[in-house]
């Protein structure tokens, strides 16, 4: 079983998003990390570029595949984690923290709503 901090909100599509404030930071999911296998590169979206939720803005590979990331939620850019491009590593080994991927300014909070709790994420991932 995955371990699922308690703490966060998740998307569907396996994002996790930690706010603070008016801002939240994204990274992908222990279960999303350990599905992908070892991840050799990360893209990162351009700091100051607008998303929508649900818009793929960020591309992580593995050496078994190559997947979308998706903004969990609509907002600015803010900040980019740069360590897990020099190190995409620490995407598996450290992948609520360290391997986190980028810091949005929300436009529209009222979207956390439509994110997965801890538990309903346990769910949909079969725990």
């Amino acid at each position: 079983m995955s371990n699922i901090p308690s703490d966060l909100k998740y998307a569907k599509s396996h994002e996790w998003v930690r706010v603070s404030g008016d801002t939240a930071t994204v990274g992908i999911t222990d279960h999303a990390q350990a599905e992908l296998t070892d991840v050799v590169f990360v893209e990162l979206p351009d700091a100051g570029r607008r998303v929508r939720s649900g818009e793929a803005c960020a591309v992580v590979e593995s050496v078994k595949t190559a997947s979308d990331i998706y903004s969990p939620l609509s907002g600015e850019i803010v900040a980019l984690n740069q360590p897990v491009t020099d190190n995409p590593a620490l995407v598996n080994t450290d992948p609520y923290a360290g391997g986190g991927f980028f810091k949005i300014k929300l436009s529209n909070p009222a979207e956390l709503n439509a994110l997965l709790s801890p538990a309903d994420y346990q769910k949909q991932i079969g725990g």
